[in-house]
């Protein structure tokens, strides 16, 4: 490949792609430099493993033990088909997922019994903060006052007032006696406490006033509880954590998100529709693709442009598995056993201070932390310590006879058969919060009970996917890398999985040597002082990155800082969370080659030096180039009293040889679900954690429970759990430890010299943008397709869809430039897949040709009609066949090496306009499939 390019070393090579004065080649500190044997790296994340203690955890606050049916562990979380797939954006080959994702909305949809729900959020926290800009926005920033209930978890609330700062939002905690101001409420159902609250007289007064009432909801719960709709709940989100998906201390876990029918259109993050492929059939696809916030840029309501669709599937399989019968019994089984427990307790003499519950006892005792100590010590079990007078205890499905016969041991020492636990009759539900009528009443979910139902379920759906299991997916600024199996295997262990969040520190010992490791070599590699890893997606990190620097700016005294400058090239997420972070955007030029007009820059600094906050940019460009003068911009900015953010999304082209730190950033964000190969999982999960420079250290977010950072200047969290998803930074973590120093910078090298190659092989035939003087682009190049409109007749999406014929997912479509394909192939392909998919995109371009010459019509030909499924080229008879001016075998087989690796699209080209004004984002009920 070198020899192809014209070199004679990596070094030559890699000097003439990176600027001069951007390559710096510190030696990075990472151990072991030459990294793991995998041998090695399974045995170490052994003995960290081993230092987590897994006690039996009944904390609750919206984590939960559960059981994960084995056939879904095995066959989806532990699925590289399931979790190597993109963000289905490219609908004809992602139906399995979308599928998948559709049940879970209707799951949603059907326990909260509201209209519509989207694809999953975050997690429940973040949910509740996007439920109160959602009702803020409804009231057009008119009105400023929200009302928080004390029934929220504390983790939620802190959330909530951490996404209200940006906006001068006021959070009260008692409805106020004249309520004008007032745009909407939030409460818990069941409470924080257990408590089981008829919310409907809340319902009311926050309507009177005009505003919108939001409600937390448990999933399980409201398997048997009356839903939040009959409450007049408008907004119903929360955790669907309990629904097979393990504690993991902390996350990934699918929070949910549903809404009433007038809202349909303003829910934030990723909504699956169904609509029509080219020959009428039903087809999945997203739905109100526009809804993405990231696409208004600084006019955004949400910064939100990711999901948790792994542990949505999960969820969602979890339901089918079980059904609506095996939900119920599991929730009336858990019901059960806490009104056992009550009853054990109130007989003790230890009041319960919930009347009312499913799963949850408040216990008035004598000292709360003896309790909580003796509970540990004795019978190792976890409870939650309200206050000095009150724990709680919140039952799950994995109690056993036994656990229960623990628990109520930690009060008393008295015969287990004397305090009743023996009896076996089920509970009853209060009739005022008891759930009429049945659940889920959907083929989908009364059909796959058994081990092989599920499974051939399962399979039939990722058969429809094409993940990395089949080709390389060369999405650009996405960095789709081969995830190694060795990386996956430890997120299924308990000592890992099993742990609940709010566990005792000294309980998590290997969690936080782990953390800590990571922590230090991410922030070794960024070139900055610190690292927090709390923020769960990219986006996360760029808010938690700028409000970092608002908090030093405030403890300056210079809080009237809120300017943002952010290049015209940049992100759409980058001004959209600039907007959340309650700053105001003002747009930076590019040059007509794609880099920063310093010119421009160096006006608006000094224009607005006096209220400059921040310079949002990223390195190398979005362009895929890496800017010769970035330094003089992070001068320019520093010069007018700004701090620097740099977007970390192409990070995957700076480790070891230029940083962040290096070029004289403040702070940044990186994806761990990009450069450090967390798999991306059919649309999330993600972590986006924040680095930064000394000075910027005491103000990166905590935790009211579990405090992340000893600072009494950190902003308040950004997500619900102290390190976010936890559970997978083992991934990152074993990935820079298997890599080493030496591997991890050369791992750098190989992504710059495949998108080098790529990009001169196939400067033959398309144009290449933005490539520097020398033609040479960083990790990610832009393919040119806008000049085949006029002479061909196609657009960027012809070729996207065509591409799905030769078996790859196409390319970043027209972003960062309309009718354009930006390619990355990272360092984990081989020269063949590199050569595969440059040798389908060559032949493509020669169909167009014959387009351009007229051998074929603009109209009626292979890209137009692409993609053909096998139901395309086997239903369509002869005559018919014969309106095509190509045969059935270049539709489908246009190359040799299709003979053998054939993937076949699912269905054909999905019509956009007809899923957007046909809105229909739910499950047929079996009345109308029965129709």
């Amino acid at each position: 490949m070198l020899s192809f390019l014209g070199y004679s070393s990596m070094d030559h090579f890699v000097s003439d792609v990176i600027p001069s004065n951007i390559l710096v080649r510190r030696p990075l500190s990472i151990e072991p430099i030459a990294g793991f044997s995998e041998c090695e790296l399974t045995a170490r994340l052994r003995s960290i493993a081993n230092k987590n203690t897994i006690l039996r955890s009944y904390i609750g606050a919206g984590y939960y033990g559960t059981i994960v049916p084995p056939v879904i562990q095995r066959n989806i979380l532990e699925c590289p088909e399931w979790y190597t797939s993109y963000t289905p954006y490219q609908p004809e080959i992602s139906q399995g997922r979308l599928e998948s994702l559709l049940n879970f909305q209707t799951m949603v949809t059907d326990l909260t019994g509201m209209s519509i729900a989207n694809a999953s959020l975050l997690d429940e926290a973040t949910a509740a903060a996007e439920a109160m800009l959602l009702s803020f926005n409804s009231a057009r920033g008119k009105k400023k006052t929200f009302y928080v209930d004390p029934s929220l978890h504390p983790q939620t609330i802190a959330c909530i007032r951490s996404r209200a700062s940006p906006f001068n939002i006021n959070i009260v905690y008692d409805l106020p006696d004249i309520d004008e101001d007032l745009f909407g409420g939030v409460a818990q159902y069941p409470a924080t406490n257990g408590s089981l609250i008829d919310y409907s007289v809340l319902s009311n007064r926050i309507h009177s006033a005009g505003g919108l009432f939001s409600m937390a909801s448990d999933l399980l719960a409201l398997c048997i509880l009356k839903p939040p709709s009959e409450f007049g709940a408008d907004i119903v989100f929360g955790s669907a954590q309990r629904f097979g998906v393990p504690m993991g201390y902390g996350g990934p876990h699918a929070a949910f998100f549903a809404a009433s029918d007038k809202l349909k259109r303003k829910i934030p993050g990723r909504l699956v529709g169904i609509s029509k492929d080219r020959l009428g059939n039903n087809a999945f696809r997203l739905a109100l693709q526009t809804r993405e916030q990231h696409i208004r840029r600084e006019k955004a309501t949400s910064n939100i442009c990711t999901a948790q669709a792994l542990l949505a599937n999960m969820a969602a399989m979890y339901a089918i598995y079980h059904g609506p019968t095996g939900l119920q019994n599991i929730a009336n089984r858990v019901h059960s056993l806490t009104s056992i427990l009550a009853s054990v307790l109130i007989k003790l003499g230890f009041p319960v201070i919930n009347p009312t519950w499913f799963d949850t006892l408040t216990v008035s005792v004598a000292d709360s932390r003896e309790v909580v100590a003796h509970a540990v010590a004795k019978f190792g079990i976890n409870l939650r310590q309200i206050d000095r007078h009150h724990v709680s205890i919140s039952i799950d499905e994995t109690v056993s006879k036994q656990d229960l016969l623990d628990l109520a041991s930690i009060f008393a020492t008295l015969p287990a058969l004397q305090l009743g636990i023996s009896a076996t009759h089920p509970a009853i539900v209060p009739s005022v919060f008891s759930r009429s009528g049945n659940i889920l009443e959907y083929e989908v979910f009364t059909s796959h009970h058994t081990e092989t139902e599920m499974l051939r379920y399962v399979h039939h759906l990722q058969s429809k996917d094409l993940s990395l299991a089949n080709s390389m997916i060369p999405l650009g600024s996405c960095t789709m890398k081969l995830n190694a199996t060795t990386q996956m295997i430890p997120i299924s262990w308990p000592e890992f999985s099993s742990l609940h969040p709010f566990a005792p520190r000294d309980q998590a010992r290997g969690y936080m040597e782990l953390i800590g490791e990571l922590e230090t070599d991410l922030a070794d590699i960024t070139g900055f002082a610190a690292t927090s890893l709390q923020p769960n997606s990219g986006a996360q990190g760029e808010y938690a990155g700028l409000r970092v620097i608002r908090a030093y700016f405030e403890a300056k005294g210079e809080s009237h800082r809120n300017i943002c400058l952010i290049p015209v090239s940049a992100h759409g997420t980058n001004p959209a969370s600039a907007a959340m972070a309650g700053m105001k955007v003002v747009a930076v030029k590019c040059t007509a080659q794609g880099e920063l007009d310093l010119t421009d820059l160096k006006q608006k600094a000094n224009r607005y030096s006096s209220e400059l906050a921040a310079m949002m940019v990223t390195y190398p460009s979005t362009f895929g180039i890496f800017e010769p003068k970035v330094r003089e911009a992070i001068d320019i900015v520093h010069a007018s009293g700004g701090q620097v953010y740099m977007d970390g999304a192409n990070m995957n082209a700076q480790i070891g040889l230029t940083s962040p730190g290096d070029l004289g950033a403040d702070v940044c964000h990186l994806n761990l679900h990009k450069t450090f190969c967390i798999p991306h999982g059919g649309g999330g999960p993600g972590v986006g954690p924040i680095c930064v420079r000394q000075h910027l250290v005491p103000y990166l977010p905590s935790h009211p429970i579990i405090p992340a950072v000893d600072s009494a200047y950190a902003i308040e969290p950004v997500a619900a759990a102290p390190w976010g998803s936890a559970s997978i930074l083992a991934i990152s973590w074993a990935y820079i430890k298997l890599m080493g120093a030496q591997g991890i910078t050369r791992s750098t090298e190989y992504a710059l010299l495949n998108a080098n190659y790529m990009a001169n092989r196939l400067r033959e035939h398309y144009p290449i943008l933005y490539t520097d003087g020398g033609r040479r682009c960083a990790h990610e190049f832009i393919v040119d397709l806008r000049d085949l409109h006029d002479s061909a007749g196609i657009e960027a999406i012809d070729v996207a869809k065509r591409l799905q014929d030769y078996g790859f997912h196409a390319p970043t479509m027209s972003w960062p430039v309309s009718g354009t394909l930006m390619v990355e192939p990272t360092e984990s392909e081989s020269l063949s897949e590199l050569d595969r998919f440059c040798d389908a995109m060559i032949a493509i371009k020669a169909e167009i040709d014959e387009i351009v010459d007229g051998k074929q019509p603009r109209v009626n030909n292979l890209l137009k009609n692409a993609p053909h499924s096998m139901k395309d080229l086997l239903q369509s008879d002869d005559e018919a066949w014969k309106s095509r001016p190509y045969t059935r075998q270049r539709a489908a087989y246009p190359l040799e090496y299709l003979n053998g690796h054939k993937f076949w699209p699912s269905v054909t080209r999905v019509d956009d306009t007809y899923g957007d004004l046909n809105l229909f984002c739910t499950c047929e009920p079996i009345s109308l499939q029965d129709e």
